[in-house]
């Protein structure tokens, strides 16, 4: 490809600078990530002193600006004006992107140059206080604001000089898999594929498990399961999705426990399920979508009478959160839509109109117990179905 065909797209990283003698170590997954995600395109990428370049043909342009979107670990990105390194090429490319901001009615502007290149004659001040009055002389209708200004252009002098405004924000966080690999307990609701999406954010790769309990729930539930999985995934480099049944289950359950308890025991089964469950898969940790008071299931005390049958991590990373707070974010990662489908998973089926508030742990116990589950458990854990969703 000549220069002349090639778009380019400028990638920031986000938080490696802090990472120290650590830094290759992330570095290499986020481009290992970024090529999965390019995988059958026809992009170039080039990692270059903190920057990664992206270079493909303009009919590939909407496959690298939807895989760009989806990669954890980036702070920004943009496509980039890409010229020499003389003061009149990178004056006209400023020229160039001010007639953009000026065509989209943008009032103020201002501009950030950085000069890695410090063999480059003019030093950064010089760069802005130029490419700002030969743009405002070229569009009178702009005006330099340094404090608020309505867009920024940015410029970049490195080995070329790279000019590009509109930078569009990344999804930040630390590179999938740099963090070991956690099991999701994944729901059909709202909160669950909001906190699998918040962990891949922090660098874990995520496996998840539904538990269906038809005819208790529908087969549209699991359906709906899966596709939330397959968003998620397509943040976090795919995820194997195992589908147990949990019928037998409610139903011992259902016969033998005090209908106040049947939520708080069920969850009780399902974390032990989950943690043999990870245990097998190698999973470090568990990860629910649990917010602190938020239902009768998820008070401190049913909390802690729920994960007294783990005995590795539960990490919940919603628990300080409210209910508007995770709608606004699963309307970001487009899993709210498919979230309130009207298919209900076992727990809120198995919900009763007077739930325990604050159990008391050593009676959960004692409850859970008498249940008998342990044969359960292993023939729920031989029921397993595995769906493969978004890998790249």
């Amino acid at each position: 490809m000549s220069a002349q065909e090639n778009c380019t797209y400028l990638i920031r990283p986000s938080e490696l600078s802090l990472k120290g003698g650590n830094r290759k170590f992330f570095e290499k997954l986020l481009l290992k990530n970024l090529r999965a995600l390019l995988k059958g395109s026809d992009a170039q990428i080039i990692d270059r002193n903190g920057r990664i370049f992206v270079q493909c043909k303009p009919e590939s342009e909407e496959k690298v600006k939807d895989s760009i979107n989806r990669l954890i670990g980036i702070s920004g990105w943009a496509k980039t004006i890409t010229t020499e390194k003389t003061q009149d090429a990178i004056i006209s490319a400023c020229i160039s992107e001010g007639k953009s901001l000026a065509k989209k009615n943008i009032g103020s502007f201002k501009i950030e140059a950085r000069r890695t290149d410090k063999s480059f004659p003019i030093d950064s001040y010089k760069i802005c206080c130029l490419a700002g009055e030969a743009i405002i002389s070229e569009c009178p209708s702009l005006k330099v604001n340094v404090k608020k200004p309505e867009a920024v252009i940015q410029v970049e002098v490195r080995e070329k000089a790279y000019i590009y405004g509109g930078l569009n924000e990344g999804r930040r966080g630390l590179p999938v898999s740099s963090a070991g690999k956690g099991l999701l307990l994944l729901s059909g609701g709202i909160d669950s594929p909001v906190a699998g999406y918040l962990m891949a954010a922090r660098g874990m790769y995520l496996e998840a498990v539904y538990f269906h309990s038809w005819p208790y729930t529908s087969d549209e539930a699991k359906k709906k399961s899966i596709k939330l999985a397959e968003i998620i995934g397509q943040y976090s480099q795919g995820i194997r999705l195992s589908i147990i049944s949990f019928t037998e289950l409610m139903g011992r359950i259902r016969e033998r426990s005090p209908e106040p308890w049947r939520t708080v025991l069920l969850r009780m089964a399902m974390m032990e399920c989950a943690e043999h469950l990870a245990k097998k898969r190698k999973c470090k940790c568990l990860i629910n979508g649990e917010s602190l008071s938020q239902v009768a299931s998820q008070t401190i005390e049913n909390i802690s009478c729920t994960q007294s049958r783990v005995t590795i991590p539960v990490l919940q990373p919603l628990i300080g959160m409210n209910k508007d707070e995770i709608i606004r974010l699963s309307e970001k990662i487009g899993t709210y839509k498919t979230s309130i489908l009207p298919y209900e998973d076992c727990c809120t089926i198995f919900s009763p109109p007077h739930p325990i508030i604050r159990g008391d742990k050593k009676e959960a116990e004692k409850l859970y117990e008498e249940l008998d589950t342990d044969q359960l458990i292993r023939d729920a854990l031989d029921s397993l179905e595995t769906e493969y969703c978004s890998f790249p």
